[in-house]
């Protein structure tokens, strides 16, 4: 059984901020048995290394289902109210969703309308990427405002927001 987690929490950060341990801590507490929907794809050495970083830290406990680009689809099937689902992470799903060339804004408005009718309860991880300087190209401007977009929508919908910076959680909603 779950206990203690609102029905939507978004967790943010930059890289390396402890914003994925704090997300895992909040769900670990909440249930013995819980899911990770994981977004990213192993697509070279360095990614493999830091998959592996994370499923280490994890540790036993934890069933693991990889969701690169239907994250909606993979949230309406595994969502239940005895078992806490942790998303990591929205960045990294907006990458595969640009590197398919898929319609971002209809995968966005397919994620907000399935959050509110999910059976239990998600903790989403994300990226915060906008605090830095302007990208120098196109590609990598567009990534930081889809994801700058994405997060307010998410944010919108959740009940709690936390950002990480320095391994030290600040609770912005809820």
């Amino acid at each position: 059984m779950t206990s203690g987690l609102p029905p939507v929490t978004l967790v943010l950060g930059g890289a390396r901020s402890g914003k994925s341990a704090f997300a895992e801590g909040l769900v670990e507490q909440a249930s013995a048995d819980r899911l990770y929907l994981a977004t990213g794809q192993a697509r070279d050495d360095e990614m493999r290394d830091r998959i592996a970083v994370h499923q280490h830290r994890r540790g036993e406990g934890w069933q693991t289902l990889e969701a690169p680009v239907e994250l909606a689809q993979a949230l309406k099937t595994c969502a239940r109210a005895d078992r806490p689902v942790l998303v990591d992470c929205l960045t990294l799903w907006v990458t595969n969703l640009m590197l398919g060339d898929h319609d971002l804004g209809m995968a966005f408005d397919g994620l907000a309308a399935t959050i509110p009718i999910l059976k239990g309860p998600v903790v989403l991880v994300s990226n915060e990427v906008g605090l830095g300087i302007v990208p120098d190209n196109a590609m990598a401007r567009a990534f930081r405002d889809h994801a700058g977009r994405l997060h307010q929508l998410i944010a919108s919908l959740a009940d709690e927001v936390h950002f990480v910076a320095a391994g030290l959680p600040l609770k912005m909603k809820g």
